[in-house]
């Protein structure tokens, strides 16, 4: 479901000027030297993701679980960010930390010296320069006496060199302020080191992250969702100025295949980019959004990430069943903020620029709420992925199946607790925003993403279903495993003991499986023992009942299904890594 609200603004190519309001519509113009000035809107939608329940009662609150801070891997280094980690100390109640970049901390980054961080023993340092290598350390302190402990040792981190998009993340108090905001910031950031792996565009996006129960509106979040966005769009831009910047930005084989397809003529008199798609493509659409979700000239967001903190998230993978994914969620909300969604449901008749890639069959384009609709960047031939058509979800979200979905795609309508998945280049989401104007690296272009689902395994049809897709112009050789012993050393009860591995092609066909990754199991897909090159794949698994097939696999759907043997049921884990 989505929010809109507009303001009118005067524009000119040097930017936009003006004061702004949140809900009216008044005019406003300014000195420039420019010989004419365009009129177009600035706006605000708000996305929202629900639980995949008949109910939204049965959603549990977070007050039914302990509170406790998890114990989260560290995240790479981003283009702007880095995670600064230290181990606790005995007494203490807080922690002041220093940032430089001299190892003689002569001088600081701007906000991080003595920068009180309290009790968390991680925080991530943003807005740094790329390829910079930067010191850090810590002193803490206790409550009793206020005095300092001496600091800790200096580390040094450098922020990745290379060139592309970059996500700058602001953390609201209700990130910070958390006894689990390490765990937070540090799962944001493993977000945010996915997509600037991805994405070639040298823009910045900026986006602000909270953890609460409310919008930053002070508005409640509604029963049954889980995390929504609020986000810059510009509602006045012609249908020629965007589609001419669109051709003109392409630079991948998506894109190519995709402007194919474009329309000769205007499917709607104008095109509603979000701000930092419209910076995609090159045209003048700065952030415009305040911390309260307010946009306006000055405004210095593209968007606002909330995950509803009354509904039960972890923050570190493998996750639990009974509690959503916070990766694969921000990982949605970021997809939102900076470009996808569409007009339905928007009570507008301009395009958002994913629904240029809505069809209902070959040839057949479909932009409305009713019969099939599906994303597709080749004239409706190939169906990506469907389109949501339930009114109780957002129509620019993925057709979703009931949990546990065999597709957990980050963009699914409905989400499902205990299941996890990211944005890859050939996720739907990624060739989504590939087509819509950003860029994909030719590195991603030739990869797949790893991914894995976890649920608990039953019998019958209630067996544990994996789906994934390969994209491209060859074959591409991967590792699917099932896992179930190895996750009780991260203290998940109930782990199935002996899972057994399925491969599917699209048709449905078995054409591959495997009980015990030690034992090869002719036939299908598989025609030589395969134990050896499970080992040097780096993917064995350490227990020898759990399952591993290596696959040379054509693009296409693929599913992975695990059952127990003999019947037997528990929580397992389905693994797909790319061996390219």
């Amino acid at each position: 479901m989505r929010r809109v609200s507009y303001i009118k603004v005067s524009a000119f190519a040097c930017g936009i000027l003006g004061l702004a309001g949140f809900a009216g519509d008044q005019k406003l113009s300014a000195q420039a030297s420019a010989s004419a000035a365009s009129q177009f809107e600035i706006g605000s939608f708000r996305h929202e993701t629900h639980a995949d329940l008949q109910n939204p009662s049965e959603l549990p609150n977070t007050n039914e679980f302990p509170l406790q801070s998890e114990v989260s891997s560290l995240p790479p280094p981003t283009r702007s960010t880095f995670m600064a980690t230290w181990p606790s100390v005995t007494g203490a109640t807080g922690y002041l930390l220093d940032v430089s970049t001299s190892s003689s901390f002569d001088s600081f980054v701007d906000g991080y010296h003595d920068l009180d961080v309290g009790d968390a023993t991680g925080r991530v340092v943003t807005g740094l320069t790329r390829g910079t290598t930067y010191y850090y350390r810590v002193h803490a302190y206790g409550a009793a006496t206020n005095v300092l402990v001496g600091y800790s040792e200096t580390t040094a981190i450098t922020t990745q060199p290379t060139t592309g998009v970059t996500i700058h993340p602001t953390f609201d108090s209700s990130i910070t302020g958390n006894p689990n905001a390490a765990a937070i910031q540090a799962m944001i950031n493993r977000a945010i080191a996915i997509y600037e792996s991805l994405f070639s565009d040298p823009i910045t996006i900026q986006i602000r992250f909270r953890y609460a129960s409310t919008g930053p509106d002070g508005s409640p979040i509604p029963q049954g969702v889980v995390s929504q966005s609020d986000f810059v769009v510009y509602t006045g831009i012609s249908w020629n100025t965007y589609i001419g910047a669109l051709r003109a930005d392409a630079r991948t084989n998506n894109d190519n295949t995709a402007n194919a397809s474009l329309p000769g003529s205007p499917l709607s008199p104008n095109i509603r980019p979000g701000s930092a798609n419209g910076r995609a493509i090159g045209l003048n659409t700065p952030p415009a959004m305040f911390a309260n979700g307010m946009v306006g000239p000055g405004g210095p967001y593209d968007g606002i990430v909330t995950l509803n903190s009354a509904r039960p998230f972890q923050f570190s993978r493998p996750v639990n069943a009974n509690s959503f994914d916070g990766q694969r969620m921000a990982e949605h909300e970021i997809d939102e903020v900076i470009g996808l969604g569409s007009r339905l449901g928007q009570n507008s008749n301009d395009l958002r620029p994913q629904d240029l890639f809505s069809w209902s069959s070959a040839g057949h384009r479909n932009i409305t709420s009713s019969g099939t609709r599906y994303f597709s960047i080749n004239g409706g031939v190939t169906n990506i992925v469907g389109f949501n058509q339930d009114h109780t979800g957002d129509f620019g979200d993925w057709l979703s199946a009931p949990c546990p979905q065999a597709h957990p795609y980050p963009q699914n309508a409905f989400s499902c607790m205990g299941q996890s998945a990211d944005i890859a280049a050939t996720s739907p989401e990624g060739i989504n925003l590939d087509v819509i104007g950003y860029d994909l690296t030719q590195t991603s272009q030739a990869s797949l993403g790893n991914i894995s689902t976890r649920s608990f395994v039953q019998t019958g049809e209630h067996v544990m279903i994996g789906g994934f897709i390969i994209q491209g112009s060859g074959p591409k050789r991967v590792i699917i495993r099932a896992i179930g012993p190895e996750l009780t050393q991260f203290g998940i009860p109930d782990a199935l003991s002996n899972p057994r591995l399925e491969l599917h092609n699209v048709n449905g066909a078995l054409f591959g499986t495997n009980d015990d990754w030690q034992n090869t199991i002719i036939g299908g897909v598989i025609t030589g023992n395969q134990v050896s090159d499970i080992q040097n794949s780096g993917h064995a698994p350490t227990a020898a009942s759990e399952s591993a097939i290596i696959a040379d696999l054509q693009p296409g759907n693929y599913t992975a299904i695990v059952r127990g043997v003999n019947n037997t049921t528990g929580v397992a884990l389905v693994e797909v890594y790319d061996l390219n």
